[in-house]
């Protein structure tokens, strides 16, 4: 008994000295970003999202990138800048939990200004909704968003 109750104990301190992985890795480990991953990486945006940050990502489901228009994501991949821009818009600097999140304008890493709001108890940047919120990283943080973000350029 008193072995099953120190293998617990070391397994449950193991289990908390474990760090968590940084966006990109959370977000492979997912399985529900294979999109947004495979665009990070055609607009080499890797390596800047497992830097140090924070940062908070609002992250399009596949089923998000899978709304857009016939078409749209390839004609993204084809144009590396505008690629960048658009996954760009779906990042914040620092690490916004969402009971910090206040409605109105948030600067993206883009440049340009996201709108942040909450609607019949619904917290939505721009046009699309959270849908899970505060999947913590060890740069950062990931809210899942139904719908693909684009900035005005």
């Amino acid at each position: 008994m008193k072995t099953l109750i120190l293998s617990a104990v070391l397994a449950l301190s193991s289990l908390s000295a474990a760090r968590a992985a940084d966006i990109v890795d959370t977000a492979v480990a997912a399985g529900q970003f294979s999109t947004l991953v495979k665009a990070v990486q055609a607009a080499g945006l890797v390596d800047t999202l497992k830097s140090a940050g924070p940062f908070t990502v609002f992250a399009p489901t596949d089923a998000a990138f899978a709304k857009l228009p016939a078409g749209a994501l390839e004609s993204l991949i084809a144009n590396p800048d505008r690629l960048k821009a658009v996954l760009t818009y779906h990042v914040v600097a620092g690490k916004v939990m969402a009971k910090d999140v206040k409605p109105g304008m948030v600067k993206t890493v883009e440049g340009a200004q996201a709108t942040l709001s909450a609607r019949g108890g619904k917290v939505m940047i721009d046009k699309a909704t959270v849908v899970k919120t505060d999947i913590e990283c060890d740069n950062g943080v990931i809210h899942v968003i139904d719908s693909v973000i684009m900035p005005k350029i």
